[in-house]
């Protein structure tokens, strides 16, 4: 939907930026968009733009860490059994790859669960439990899940196994009575690691368990494509520390030596050494992994990143390609579904939609495509396996808590959690309604009475004529882009849309011929997305657009193109 537009004020630039931007041998374009983004020290544009591994935090400052490693690495000094559990999407199914490679790099064989999502839902249960017990199981293991299961933890305990819980997400009133608990949400005593996915946090696990362990001979720094993929798909903040892991992650999967992610790339529709920046991992790798989980079994995700070799993981990669095909398709039609629902509670500050059949493991980007079409909180519903229950997938707005509302309605639910943006919920199906009304009710007490407009934040104007490659591959500099750290956005002068033209399997994108209205200037454009309101009736027009400029290197040969975010007729 069209976005209000923030410009910067070039009065907030201090005089002193231009010579900042010499000595750190950078464009004053570049030192600007640091300085707007609170990056305004040398030494913090220094480590910005090379953010090298040095400057990771200590593991032992992230709470309840060093208890955790503690107990992990006797359990394994000790040879016990070791069971690892995780969660089905791609930031738990990487975690569980990063312990898994580590301690078997550590001599140490391991068994892991990862649960069924339509069989089994989120976190730990007691039937799995039982299950890892006649396995044998001494120490059980979460990762990126487990701060919430208190009834499980507390049932392994009484099985007699030694319980470790690592998670990244919000814990409830009760903490679960573990062994260790490790989360960086327990207090603010770190407040650096706050933003770390759960891959995150089970990578510094192994950092610290290298050191209690003595194990210099293994390498932990092999393990941060595993980092870098599963922070980028949870869409946490890369900034600060994640941007240290994502960004020396982000060259292994460049050079993809391990099986796995060759051939998860090669059938991506990338070359197998290509250069893949977050928006291309968040958009094309980390859909195929998290297809398994939505679809059903998440073990072949895991299998595929776990392979010895290109002829063991390409099947997989196979497999999970024909998923996610399949995940589209039902996409599709549940995304039609819903927003002709939507359609009818447009008068309304959200949106609670629900169809019984709608597939539980799809509702969730569903709702994301209905808060980008809406702009509203909303949350999407489908019957959940058990009489007269209904569960959900929640997406919000940057101005509400998703999570912090759900709070306050936590009398009408069987159950909840989540972050700020992202949440998951249940229900009685008799309460729908009363859900409907009382949600609607908290968003209009937060957010007021009139419908919200997303706002785009645009760096300043940039003329036709400035963009070269030398400007882009400066831009590039600013990577890995995603939450917490944007993509520059510019304004452009008046430009005449020469060619417009609908492409993409639904033709709901479209690719333009922009030239400047001044100096003829031309070049290449798409708009994701925007083929129902940017049509082929602009061609001729002069318009402005927001745009961001890239090098597209799809096809081999690199390319100038700018990807629109918004116009003004």
């Amino acid at each position: 939907m069209p976005c209000r537009w923030i410009m910067r004020s070039d009065e907030d630039i201090p005089s002193t930026l231009a010579a900042l931007a010499e000595d750190l041998e950078i464009s004053p374009l570049i030192a600007e968009i640091l300085w707007s983004r609170g990056i305004q020290t040398r030494e913090d544009m220094d480590r910005f733009l090379s953010p090298g591994l040095v400057n990771l935090l200590n593991p032992t400052l992230i709470p309840g860490l060093e208890q955790a490693a503690q107990i992990t690495a006797q359990g394994i000094q000790e040879a016990k059994k070791i069971a690892i559990w995780g969660d089905y999407d791609v930031d738990g199914i990487t975690s569980t790859a990063v312990l898994t490679k580590f301690l078997s790099q550590c001599g140490m064989e391991t068994l892991h669960h990862l649960p069924n999502r339509l069989e089994e839902g989120y976190g730990l249960n007691c039937e799995g439990i039982d299950s890892l017990a006649e396995q044998g199981v001494e120490l059980l293991i979460t990762v990126d899940c487990g701060i919430t299961d208190v009834e499980a933890v507390a049932h392994a305990r009484s099985k007699g196994m030694t319980v470790v819980v690592t998670d990244h997400h919000l814990p409830g009133d009760s903490l679960p009575d573990a062994h260790a608990v490790c989360d960086p949400r327990l207090d603010d005593s770190c407040p650096q690691s706050h933003i770390l996915a759960g891959v995150g946090v089970a990578f510094m696990l192994v950092v610290r368990l290298r050191r209690l362990l003595g194990r210099d001979d293994v390498d932990v720094r092999t393990l941060l494509d595993f980092v870098a993929l599963g922070t980028i798909a949870d869409v946490v903040p890369l900034t600060g520390q994640n941007r240290i892991l994502v960004k020396n992650g982000l060259l292994l999967i460049k050079e993809a030596r391990r099986p796995g992610i060759a051939a998860l790339k090669m059938v991506s529709g990338y070359e197998r050494h290509a250069e893949l920046g977050a928006g291309q991992i968040g958009f094309n790798l980390a859909p195929r992994i998290n297809a398994a989980g939505r679809l059903g079994d998440p073990q072949k995700a895991l299998s595929m990143l776990l392979a010895d070799s290109e002829d063991e993981a390409m099947p997989y990669a196979r497999e999970l390609d024909m998923a996610n095909t399949e995940r589209r398709r039902q996409e599709a039609e549940i995304a039609e579904q819903a927003i002709a629902q939507a359609e009818q509670q447009a008068d309304r500050l959200s949106m609670v939609l629900y169809a019984g059949d709608w597939h539980p493991g799809i509702i969730g980007i569903v709702a994301s495509r209905v808060v980008e079409k809406y702009y509203r909180p909303t949350l999407i519903l489908c019957d959940g396996g058990e009489p007269g229950v209904i569960k959900g997938s929640g997406r919000s707005i940057s101005e509400f808590d998703l999570h912090g509302g759900l709070t306050r309605i936590a009398d009408i639910l069987l159950g909840f959690g989540g972050h700020r943006q992202a949440a998951g919920l249940s229900l009685r199906k008799d309460d729908l309604e009363l859900l409907r009304d009382r949600f609607e009710a908290i968003v209009v007490e937060d957010l007021g009475s009139e419908p919200l407009v997303p706002s785009l934040k645009v760096d300043r104007n940039l003329e036709f004529s400035e963009i070269d490659y030398t400007l882009l591959r400066e831009l590039e500099m600013l990577q890995p882009f995603g939450l917490g750290n944007p993509e520059p956005v510019f304004m452009s002068s008046p430009v005449v849309v020469r060619d417009c033209r609908l492409f993409g399997r639904e033709r709901e994108h479209v690719k333009l011929s922009l030239a400047d209205a001044q100096t003829g200037a031309c070049l290449a454009a798409k708009a994701w997305r925007m083929g129902d309101t940017l049509t082929r009736d602009c061609k001729g027009s002069t318009m402005t657009f927001a745009f961001t400029p890239k090098i597209d290197r799809f096809t081999g040969v690199p390319r100038i193109e700018l990807r629109v975010r918004d116009w003004n007729e």
